[in-house]
């Protein structure tokens, strides 16, 4: 499916010089001169490459329709990490480097969404939230200010995050794994 420049969304997959990219990040610039622009930074699903690219109006990009399957993460081996379809009980192999900075949130037993191209897996998608737990938080200091209220603090799979004053260490919380924020107390 055609899609116009400007309506390019972060998290869209689509097909540019001969290759499948996901949109990290967008940025719609409209300078004084000249027509408005799409700023776009994007990553090569099949071999990691990153680039920032301008999109006018007038350019046109393929969006491209994966196929999702859900599977289960078993174990990790080395620096592969081992899927099983939760249809077929087969296992699949996939490097772990696949799901960026969301690999800390990989939880055993886990079930995510494959997405595939052309039959071949190119990116893993996890829970939006996890729940965590908080093994380090930094004590609050008296006076601060509401604006700047919120402290560091260290969850269990070592991820540091900003929290709310009142968490403290020990404490299960909910976290958005893609923005590595805070979410809510866990229920």
């Amino acid at each position: 499916m055609k899609i116009s420049g400007v309506d390019i969304r972060p998290g869209n997959i689509i097909e540019y010089e001969g290759g499948i990219w996901k949109v990290a990040k967008i940025q719609h610039t409209q300078p004084g001169k000249g027509g408005a622009y799409m700023q776009v930074e994007m990553k090569n699903l099949q071999d990691g490459r990153k680039t920032n690219v301008r999109f006018r109006s007038a350019d046109t990009v393929e969006k491209v329709r994966l196929d999702t399957q859900e599977y289960q993460f078993l174990y990790e081996d080395g620096d592969m990490l081992v899927f099983m379809d939760t249809n077929t009980y087969e296992q699949i192999n996939l490097p772990s480097d696949l799901l960026g900075d969301a690999r800390p949130f990989l939880q055993d037993g886990m079930s995510v969404q494959l997405e595939l191209w052309e039959e071949k897996p190119i990116s893993v998608q996890l829970p939006t939230q996890i729940e965590a737990e908080i093994v380090e938080a930094d004590a609050v200091v008296k006076g601060q200010t509401a604006s700047s209220s919120y402290k560091p603090a260290v969850l269990d799979n070592g991820v540091r995050i900003m929290v709310p004053p009142h968490i403290e260490s020990g404490t299960r919380i909910v976290v958005d794994v893609y923005e590595q924020s805070y979410v809510g107390k866990a229920g």
